[in-house]
Formats: structure tokens, C-alpha cells, sequence
């Protein structure tokens, strides 16, 4: 399987400029993408072929004096812009017929510099490498520094170039995996586990072992409100105001980044305790919307399940959702009696059928178990429901704002 790995770069003034330069004429070549498009559309005309548009927006345009300056940036880099905006329109249409998974999605829209994340990539084509003092050289902006927080598994296809919101610059690598090799870092195991997750603790375990929630968010809201009381403060298109944006936005990437490692480090002890995950398919856009928002999206359960997801693909370790109409929190597990809802404010409850008490969530987690229907043979082997194709996520060094780590 394919990941990423992601480590902090360190460019100097003029490489700063140089990237700003890339990512702007990047901008450029996809937004004439999406306008060619949309007038071909609206004059009733069919879409122009990449290769037309590749001819038309690059070769032809470096040529003419409006557009002269895309000559000054590496031609791979515009290149893999117009097939960023060929897969936008694809996954568009996919998704009008119904065949892309997930909820619909809007045609591509007009990238803006103003947009809190900028990137490019660089192919194998462009040349791209990695110097022998550790530096990464980028055509056309030269040797940049860059902190190695691991070294990498195998020689990176491509690399791709982010500038956040905060105002960091990332170097993400795309590896392919090799899952032998994967297979003897996760030895096989005998146990399962069940997981309940909740807010009061992040996660309780089907053995009875209770994962306190950090709640990154809460612990920075007073910090955050301040940065965000001086940002409204500040006069709009004035410097001021553009350090107190930078300043916010440093605000809430730390608090990103710590709920990230922590998502990380989590899913791996799991990862690699257990052959067998069990856990609840929860509805997180439908609790987004009740009056614990901020708790749901502060804990992040979308984002520490994904991990899990594509960490069990990879350690062959099998993970299984099971439906949230489960009734876990009423079911004894003991003789399997359903018991009635309980209130959120109800922990400990006793069955009415065989007098058992039970913890709410330690009883959860051992019926998300059971429901699962996951078995461990003699040899450790999963057997039950097959593994859930992982998504490709981002893996990196520790305080990357976006992805995950490699475990």
C-alpha cells in the first residue's frame, strides 16, 4: 500500500520566494483548467482533452507575454496541476452517476492565494533528490533544509510541497510499502478487543481499561479566544492583522497537531496489542449537529478510526465496524437482556434478568465485541468479517498539520 511521510522543510528568504512563485503559477494553470471547462460547457462545446490543455495553458501560453513567467517554475509542477484538476472534474462526475462512495461533492471551484493551503508536486520526472548533507533540491529552488525525524523505507515516487495555514512548510513523501516487511514489525497476536468511544473518556476498552480524553480543544480555548479577540481587533488589509491571523492560525495548529499524535500513538498500541478491533460505525456528522459539537469534533473519532483502518490493512490486523443502531449501552452482555435507553448522566446500571452491574461503557465495549463476531485461530490468523480497505493518509514527523504517522 501506498503512504506519505511528512517532515518539516526549512526554506531560507529566497527559496520562500521561489516556492510562493511555484504555488501561484500552479494556482494559474488550474484555474485556466476550470474556466476552459466552463466555457466549453456553457458554449455547449465538449471538454477539451489534457492533452489540449496542456498544449493550450502551458506550452503555447509560455509564449505570450500575460502568460511569460510560467517559464520561471519547473513544467512538472504544472503539469501535475492540470491532472489535479482532470481528477477533480472525474471524481465530480463519478459522483453525479453515483459510482464515487461517499456524500456528493461540488465541481471544482477557483483556487485563490489566499487559500489557507498551498501546494505542488514533484514527479520523478522533475528530477527532484535528496543531497548527501540530507537536504531535499527542488528544480528551481534549490537545496532546501529539512528535518529527518526517521529515515525513509524505500525511495519516494513523488513529492509534494505544502505551506499551511500557519505558515509551515512540509515536505510530503509518497512511499510504497512493502507488506512483508510490515508483517514482521506487528507479530500475530491472540487477542481482540472491543473499543467504545465516547467523551467523557476517549475510548474503554472491552478488557475494562479506560482511555482519559485529552480534550486539546478545551485545554486552548482560552488562549484561542484571546489570539482570535486581538485578530478581530486589528484594522482589515493592515500587517497587524496579518500577524495576528498567522498568530491564530499557529493557535490552532498546535492543537491539531497534539490531538493528531495522540490519535497516533493510540491506534498503534492498539494496532499492535490486538489481531481483532471491534468498533461502533458512529454517525459523527449527525452528533456535529446536537449540542455536543465542540466535544464530538474535539475529540476527533473520524480521524483516530481511519487510523485505525489503514493500520490494520497494513499489519494485517482485522478491524470491524459494527451498525450504530446496536443497542450496546442496553444490552447486558452477560445474558444478553435489553434493558431500555438510559440517560447520558446513568454510568452504572443492573440488569433486571440476572442482577449483573455493569459499568455503561465497559459494557459497551464488551457488546461491540461480541456483536463483531471476530475469532483468533491456533496459528493467530483473523477469522470472521474481512478487513476494511484502508484510505491513503498522510504519515510524518512529530507537528505535521496534515496526515498521519507512519506506526
Amino acid at each position: 500500500m501506498q503512504l506519505r511521510y511528512s517532515f518539516r522543510l526549512y526554506p531560507d528568504t529566497g527559496q520562500q520566494q521561489a516556492l510562493a512563485k511555484a504555488f501561484g503559477c500552479a494556482r494559474v494553470v488550474f484555474n485556466d483548467a476550470v474556466r476552459a471547462r466552463e466555457d466549453a460547457r456553457k458554449a455547449g462545446q465538449p471538454f477539451p482533452t489534457a492533452g489540449q490543455l496542456s498544449t493550450r495553458l502551458i506550452t503555447e501560453a509560455k509564449r505570450t507575454a500575460e502568460r511569460s513567467w510560467l517559464g520561471e517554475v519547473c513544467a512538472v509542477v504544472l503539469q501535475q496541476s492540470l491532472r489535479d484538476a482532470e481528477s477533480a472534474y472525474r471524481n465530480f462526475f463519478a459522483s453525479l452517476k453515483g459510482t464515487r462512495k461517499g456524500p456528493k461533492i461540488s465541481p471544482p471551484r477557483f483556487k485563490s492565494r489566499k487559500d489557507a493551503r498551498q501546494s505542488v508536486r514533484f514527479t520523478a520526472n522533475a528530477r527532484w533528490s535528496i543531497t548527501g548533507s540530507g537536504r531535499l533540491d527542488l528544480p528551481k529552488i534549490g537545496a532546501v533544509k529539512v528535518t529527518w525525524s526517521r529515515t525513509l523505507p524505500a525511495t519516494p515516487t513523488s513529492v509534494t510541497v505544502v505551506k499551511d495555514a500557519a505558515g509551515r512548510y512540509f515536505a510530503s513523501f509518497v512511499i510504497d510499502t512493502d507488506p512483508t516487511v510490515d508483517a514482521t514489525r506487528m507479530p500475530d497476536t491472540d487477542r481482540i478487543v472491543g473499543i467504545d468511544l465516547g467523551l467523557t473518556h476517549f475510548a474503554v476498552l472491552s478488557d475494562g481499561t479506560k482511555i482519559d480524553s485529552p480534550r486539546f480543544l478545551r485545554r486552548a480555548q482560552k488562549k484561542l479566544k484571546k489570539a482570535h479577540k486581538e485578530l478581530s481587533r486589528k484594522q482589515k488589509g493592515s500587517k497587524n492583522r496579518a500577524k495576528a491571523r498567522l498568530k491564530v492560525a499557529r493557535a490552532h495548529a498546535t492543537v491539531a497537531d497534539a490531538r493528531r499524535e495522540f490519535h497516533h500513538q493510540l491506534s498503534t498500541r492498539l494496532i499492535s496489542e490486538n489481531q481483532g478491533i471491534a468498533v461502533e460505525d458512529l454517525s459523527v456528522a449527525g452528533l456535529a449537529r446536537t449540542r455536543l459539537a465542540k466535544s464530538v469534533h474535539d475529540a476527533g473519532w473520524s480521524s483516530f478510526i481511519s487510523m485505525l483502518e489503514y493500520k490494520a490493512v497494513r499489519y494485517g490486523r482485522t478491524l470491524v465496524k459494527i451498525g450504530r443502531f446496536t443497542p450496546t449501552s442496553q444490552t447486558c452482555h452477560a445474558c444478553g437482556t435489553v434493558d431500555g435507553p438510559k440517560p447520558l448522566n446513568v454510568r452504572e446500571w443492573t440488569c433486571t434478568a440476572c442482577g449483573t452491574v455493569h459499568d455503561r461503557d465497559t459494557n459497551a465495549a464488551i457488546n461491540i465485541k461480541q456483536a463483531a463476531g471476530l475469532a483468533v485461530s491456533a496459528c493467530g490468523a483473523p477469522v470472521g468479517p474481512g478487513a476494511i480497505p484502508a484510505q491513503r493518509e498522510e504519515t510524518g514527523s512529530h507537528g505535521i498539520p496534515t496526515g498521519n504517522h507512519a506506526a
